[in-house]
């Protein structure tokens, strides 16, 4: 459908509702907020609006917060992550002009904004500010004056902002999810056997993590860190390196002896030249503990589509000579090994392109983060998608069903008035979701229909009652 006016970011603010207790201090409570030009008294009253909004709530059940907040024209979305500290994301809710009797008049489309979508897209907003600066607790642990968390709000979502695209935001937002390469066995063994051999190598090393292309291979962090990282990697490191490669940036090289074994390798974080001193910049990140969040250098290599993540305890100081020594060790190693993942990637993706069906899928598992999907052509955040948008839409409505009613295993199958079938399963901590096209079909040839899905696609991955 073409909107007049589209979805959109109309405001985002965090704030501390302890601070400025007293009258004319009601500025104090704001730690950010975008539009940043908005003008102090229009922040003010906004945030003073949501905490009333937020404490009225609080009257009629004590145990559950006010997550959401619908308008004709907004959508408002409140999220807790800290103690004391709240973050708001508000939307504008698309219009579109519809006639009526030879009449034109604006319709706000309400249902084209999902609760449980927007509501994650604000969850991952501070689960990636907490990968590279910490807890906001932490950041005032050493001083009790906040301008210091304002600083690196201010610097976080200055840039984290502009890169956000609420109006492509879908499940997949909502699941968070990691998609994996599968690899047969010979292959995955050589990549376990280079990780387990950069680690003996390199005792510096704390994790390790290996991508192909935008897919994980393998991963020695927890899950919810993977989560973080694997979502800034594929949505904004990455394809910034592959624009560099594109457009012929520089090749680091030690000399040209090492050319053909080292073909393409280079660091995305760290030295962009060996034989000079400078190290480069190399970000840091806050990896979850039992025992607090454990700082690490964050380094990066990359040959041939395969991308060696590693990290380093932030005690450890990085020099030139560690760099070039890695490079020696993973250059020809990588480039070799990207190599035959290469091989078994391209004879993959022709297999699945040989064998594709009509029915499209969204699969999740929630032991592990891995997430597939067939709707989906590509994991920028485009909307490259397969499917009419609306019946995306369904597909998250079914997971809310779902989250809402809390079962441990259930199916819904549902009719669109355009002869779409939308079927979602859910089972041993697994969701199973698929879009057929089928214009005379009934409930037995669509069951039947996804039940060879899940035979071919997942076999006994995914378990059906």
């Amino acid at each position: 459908m073409a909107h007049d006016s589209p979805l959109s970011l109309k405001y985002f603010y965090i704030y501390n509702s302890s601070y400025g207790q007293k009258e004319g201090e009601e500025a104090q409570k704001i730690l950010y907020y975008y539009p940043t030009k908005t003008d102090l008294d229009s922040q003010i009253k906004n945030v003073g609006l949501t905490e009333a909004i937020i404490k009225f709530t609080e009257t009629f059940n004590c145990n559950q917060q006010c997550e959401s907040l619908h308008t004709q024209k907004t959508r408002q979305l409140y999220y807790q992550p800290e103690d004391g500290f709240w973050m708001v994301l508000v939307l504008t809710v698309p219009t579109a002009t519809k006639t009526k009797e030879g009449i034109d008049h604006l319709e706000y489309q309400s249902d084209e904004v999902q609760d449980n979508i927007y509501w994650a897209v604000l969850k991952q907003a501070y689960r990636s500010f907490q990968l590279f600066n910490g807890s906001f607790s932490n950041i005032l642990d050493s001083e009790k004056d906040p301008t210091k968390l304002r600083y690196k709000l201010d610097h976080f979502f200055a840039k984290y902002l502009i890169k956000l695209k609420p109006q492509h935001a879908d499940i997949l937002d909502v699941f968070h999810g990691i998609q994996f390469l599968p690899l047969d066995k010979k292959t995955f063994l050589h990549v376990q056997t280079l990780v387990n051999l950069l680690e003996c190598s390199f005792p510096k090393v704390r994790h390790t993590a290996f991508l192909y292309n935008d897919q994980l291979v393998w991963s020695g962090l927890e899950p919810d860190d993977m989560q973080a990282m694997y979502r800034y990697l594929i949505t904004s490191l990455l394809p910034a390196q592959m624009e560099t490669e594109l457009q012929g940036g520089p090749m680091p090289r030690q000399s040209a002896a090492f050319s053909a074994l080292h073909f393409g390798s280079r660091f995305v974080s760290g030295p962009s030249n060996l034989q000079g001193d400078d190290v480069g910049k190399i970000p840091k990140v806050y990896l979850k503990n039992d025992d607090g969040p454990v700082i690490c250098h964050l380094v990066i290599y990359r040959a041939l589509n395969a991308t060696v993540c590693l990290f380093i305890d932030e005690a450890v100081s990085l020099e030139m000579d560690f760099f070039q020594r890695l490079d020696i060790f993973l250059g020809h190693r990588l480039t070799s090994l990207g190599s035959e993942i290469a091989e078994q990637f391209n004879h993959s993706v022709a297999s699945a392109a040989s064998a594709e069906s009509g029915a499209k899928f969204v699969y999740f598992n929630q032991l592990n983060r891995a997430q597939k999907s067939t709707i989906h052509l590509d994991n920028r955040k485009s909307g490259n998608i397969s499917v009419p948008v609306d019946v995306l839409r369904i597909l998250a409505d079914v997971n809310a069903d779902f989250m809402e009613r809390k079962p441990t295993t259930g199916e819904t199958i549902v009719k669109t008035m355009n002869d779409f079938w939308v079927v979602g399963k859910l089972s041993n901590l697994r969701e199973f979701y698929v879009v057929i096209h089928h214009k005379n079909a009934n409930l037995i040839e669509i069951n039947e229909e996804v039940k060879k899905l899940c035979d071919s696609q997942f076999k006994s991955i995914f378990f059906n009652e």
